[in-house]
């Protein structure tokens, strides 16, 4: 009869197995598997961690827009929505790197009478723009309210962005034009065109006082009124009878309307509202 053996623990087990001519699988992972194993470990802890950074304190432009592609060129006729903004086909664009006075902003001039600087630049940028057209954007970013910002050009070539600075109508903004458009502002400065004719509050340090006076976010994303309203229905006047015809959105020719406020054409909240001021339905 064989001698019997007790089981202690596996390391006594291996012995006594050894022994008896057989030996138990060892399960230890040998050092470079273990090695490999923390590796991955890490690199997985350190991707989510990193994840977790850039969800809290925000995914920079180039990632957070990877859900918006942004457009090819764009050319077409535009409309004007303020001194700064047009529309192009239903595409609200911004200009990049200048910023006008708000629609519903004053400013003072050589005078010191307060005149409405803000329409004053919508209506010079629509006049510069019908004395060429079409308009050719190209896009660089979007913004926070989903608008395409981009750098336009008149069709005989000339930068919409640095004529509206160079007369006046519109700043250098530095923080995103990394003064690229200082040059006409100086220009403008000197021989006080436009704003620089007398006192005016920058545009920016205009919108954080006067928060209640403009639109807010849904009606900057969704709205296209000149006066910063929201407003959407667009008053032509037509070329042919001088008759006054207001298109709402969806009807056929709405998109190709454009309002030229130095025509006397205007932007509506309401059909009351157009129909009180002159302005028929469109037929179709």
């Amino acid at each position: 009869m064989g001698k019997v053996y007790r089981y202690r623990g596996a390391d006594q087990a291996n012995r006594w197995r050894k022994r008896a001519g057989r030996r138990m699988p060892s399960r230890r992972l040998s050092r470079p598997l273990l090695g490999l194993l923390f590796l991955g470990v890490g690199t997985l802890a350190a991707a989510v961690i990193q994840f977790v950074i850039q969800s809290t304190v925000g995914l920079p432009s180039t990632i957070r827009n990877w859900t918006e592609p942004q457009p090819g060129p764009l050319e077409g006729r535009a409309s004007v929505i303020d001194g700064d903004t047009v529309e192009i086909a239903g595409q609200r664009i911004r200009f990049s790197g200048i910023d006008a006075p708000e629609s519903r902003q004053y400013c003072s001039d050589a005078k010191g009478f307060d005149y409405p600087c803000g329409r004053r630049a919508a209506q010079a940028l629509d006049e510069f723009l019908a004395a060429s057209r079409p308009l050719q954007c190209s896009f660089v970013d979007r913004d926070r309210y989903s608008r395409l910002v981009g750098n336009c050009d008149r069709a005989d070539g000339r930068s919409v962005q640095r004529w509206l600075v160079e007369q006046g109508f519109a700043l250098d903004w530095p923080r995103y034009s990394n003064g690229a458009f200082a040059a006409e502002q100086v220009s403008a400065k000197a021989a006080h065109r436009g704003v620089w004719q007398g006192r005016f509050d920058q545009p920016w340090d205009w919108r954080a006082a006067n928060a209640d006076k403009i639109e807010t976010v849904s009606e900057q994303s969704t709205g296209v009124g000149i006066l910063g309203s929201g407003c959407n229905i667009k008053g032509n006047i037509s070329v042919t009878s001088g008759e006054r015809i207001y298109h709402l959105p969806g009807q056929e020719h709405y998109d190709e309307t454009v309002i030229s406020l130095g025509k006397g054409e205007r932007w509506f909240c309401s059909e009351d509202q157009a129909r009180a001021a002159g302005w028929r339905k469109a037929r179709r």
